[in-house]
């Protein structure tokens, strides 16, 4: 099994996962073009090392084999009117 890239970093700051703009998921996914982990509640949780980027279902990425990210890391971010957007998402 290959290593999981990294959250380089996040700006969805109304994530619960989300200090200091460090992820805190043990794992994320991305979904359609956004986050799929992100999760606005009234607490903070998560891990303490960094979070990983578990899956991506953005097959139209060039990121994308088979359902993994093969970037070294991604950013998320505000992008349109999603606030967790992967930033990192390149179209193939």
């Amino acid at each position: 099994m290959r290593e999981l890239p990294t959250v380089q970093s996040c700006a969805a700051t109304s994530c619960s996962y989300n200090e200091s703009s460090t992820c805190h998921a043990g794992a994320i996914t991305v979904g359609g073009s956004a986050c799929g982990t992100f999760v606005e509640i009234s607490f903070r949780g998560g891990v303490d090392q960094g979070g990983l980027v578990g899956a991506c279902h953005r097959s139209d990425c060039k990121f994308n084999d088979k359902l993994e990210c093969t970037a070294s890391s991604v950013e998320i971010g505000g992008s349109g009117a999603d606030v967790a957007d992967c930033l990192t998402y390149d179209a193939k």
